[in-house]
């Protein structure tokens, strides 16, 4: 039998997360709960993800994006007027 490990620190395969997800774990954390997966250096979480059909976590853009964070207001002035 080729076992493929997901998580090492626990030697949790895939099977064991494919089936504790046919059993009604939806999340990594309800994975976790089950087999301990991920609860460790956390670097099978995002493989985790992608076995249950989750993907990878959103990367986040960075907030200016190239541009001065207040540059949807015209004048600073605005600012004070919310305030």
């Amino acid at each position: 039998m080729n076992r493929v490990y997901v998580c090492s620190c626990f030697g949790v395969t895939e099977q064991q997360v494919k089936k504790h997800a046919a059993d009604g774990a939806r999340t990594p954390r309800q994975i976790a709960s089950a087999c301990k997966a991920g609860t460790d250096c956390g670097s099978c979480v995002r493989r985790i993800q992608a076995i249950l059909g989750r993907g990878a976590c959103p990367r986040r853009e960075p907030a200016d994006q190239g541009r001065p964070v207040f540059s949807d207001f015209d004048e600073l002035g605005e600012l004070d007027e919310a305030a």
